[in-house]
């Protein structure tokens, strides 16, 4: 019979269940315990749902930072209470407790690494955005409360997560002058504009920095959702939904909402990062929605680049917003209809600072990337380049590794499979794959170079990479 092997609990696990079990000295003890024992211990009180212990362990919170996002996947409410009763027992406090010392209250997902710098791996993985610095307060520190930072983003998707953000926005706009409710990002996805409103019209909207849509929104409701969008002075990062194509006879509405949304886009001046699935409404009028641009862009990524004209293209490398790109991503550009020299103007224009650049799914042939291979060999500051899904040979697969053996900052490479691999039914061989890579491999090795580079096929959807 084959035994499952768990591992043994730990002393510290064993020690707190065993004060858990009795709620009268768990409610007491976090005021004497050493500050290493009380975040395993609010791990475990907040999974088997014991609220207040839980309420206690917020009371005596001996470091600056309570970050909840990484344990907090839409809890019940009644845990939620506990935290916020907790807090709300010291808020009413003229001064700090001896031991207290929480500046910031985190319902982001940007706290795994302290959690697991208490209690190993018990927490739920998710990936950290970096490393998070923990302070535990000095034992005679007493001093006038200051005001308490609440960071929430506000995440919109199908599952009903609206009573857990207005429990929290309404509990802050009770206690304003305490505290300080920060939503730094909102991210949408499937939710109707009226659920989303219903949120935006109770928060600080200066405070939002990222913006993020993936819904199926027709223009007008777009242009709703601009009048907010105004009001984000301080708004970095957007990225903008899909957008359905209105049928003619709404052609006046269009243009209204159109400008609508242009007029609040006048409005962010600090918007650097664009990312945006290229709507048919700005074909031909993209220029228009550049010129809006207030300040230099880091990024820009635009899907269904098939819908730009020649003239849209043209001005993409005349936008003076543009020349100092570190992103540019431009998925199915078809180069088809028109010449390459404004996508060649374009990189020209950003090479001395460009160092993410996909060209993937433009239907290139060889000869156009040949074209593009001057250009390209100096972008000195690239760090990444993907062309995948394309139709190239292996001799122009040849002469981009070659081109871009000089670029040292390159990191990450990816390029389609050469042609002579499939076979007519548009199947790999993979005999013929296999001979292929290791003439590629002898290149590399001809080079020099240690380099991250992979092949993927040109089916779209379910690529195989090599």
């Amino acid at each position: 019979m084959k035994m499952s092997r768990q591992t043994p609990p730990t002393l510290l696990q064993l020690a707190g269940e065993s004060l858990l079990r009795d709620q009268a000295s768990a409610i007491t003890a976090p005021d004497y315990l050493p500050a290493e024992l009380l975040p395993p211990l609010f791990i475990q009180a907040y999974r088997r749902r014991i609220r207040e212990p839980l309420k206690a362990m917020v009371h005596a919170w001996p470091f600056t930072m309570l970050p909840l996002g990484n344990l907090m996947k839409l809890p019940e409410v009644i845990v939620l209470k506990a935290v916020l009763d907790g807090l709300d027992v010291l808020l009413a406090q003229e001064v700090r407790p001896r031991r207290w010392k929480l500046r910031v209250l985190d319902f982001r997902d940007t706290g795994a690494n302290f959690w697991r710098m208490w209690s190993g791996d018990s927490t739920p993985k998710c990936s950290p955005r970096g490393p998070m610095t923990v302070h535990s307060s000095s034992p005679n520190m007493e001093h006038p409360l200051a005001p308490l930072e609440v960071f929430l983003d506000l995440n919109f998707n199908a599952r009903d997560a609206d009573e857990f953000l207005m429990h929290i926005i309404q509990w802050a706009k009770e206690r304003e002058g305490l505290l300080h409710l920060c939503c730094k990002a909102v991210r949408i996805s499937e939710t109707p504009l009226q659920r989303v409103r219903r949120v935006l019209d109770r928060v600080q909207l200066d405070c939002i920095q990222e913006v993020e849509v993936n819904c199926t929104w027709d223009l007008p409701t777009l242009g709703t959702f601009a009048l907010h969008l105004g009001q984000m002075s301080n708004l970095q990062r957007l990225s903008l939904p899909h957008i359905d194509v209105l049928a003619e006879e709404k052609q006046q509405e269009e243009q209204r909402s159109f400008s609508q949304f242009l007029s609040q886009m006048l409005r962010l001046r600090h918007l650097r990062d664009l990312n945006m699935d290229f709507p048919s409404f700005l074909q031909g009028r993209l220029d228009q929605m550049l010129r809006c641009l207030q300040a230099p862009l880091n990024k820009l990524s635009m899907e269904n680049c098939q819908r730009l004209t020649h003239s849209d293209l043209t001005h993409l490398f005349q936008c003076p917003n543009l020349r100092q790109l570190k992103s540019l991503h431009l998925f199915r550009l078809s180069l088809v209809d028109f010449s390459l020299e404004p996508l060649q103007a374009l990189l020209e224009a950003v090479a001395p600072t460009l160092q993410d650049l996909c060209l993937d799914h433009c239907g290139m042939v060889d000869s156009q990337v040949e074209a593009i291979l001057p250009v390209l060999s100096r972008c000195h500051q690239l760090r990444e380049f993907t062309i995948s899904k394309n139709n190239f040979s292996v001799a122009t697969v040849e002469k981009l590794l070659r081109h871009t053996a000089g670029l040292r900052s390159l990191e990450f490479e990816l390029y389609p499979v050469p042609l002579e691999c499939y076979r007519s039914q548009g199947t790999v061989n993979q005999e013929r794959l296999a001979r292929i890579r290791a003439e590629l491999m002898g290149i590399l090795r001809e080079l020099g170079q240690p380099r991250t580079i992979c092949l993927a096929t040109k089916h779209f959807g379910d690529s195989e990479f090599y």
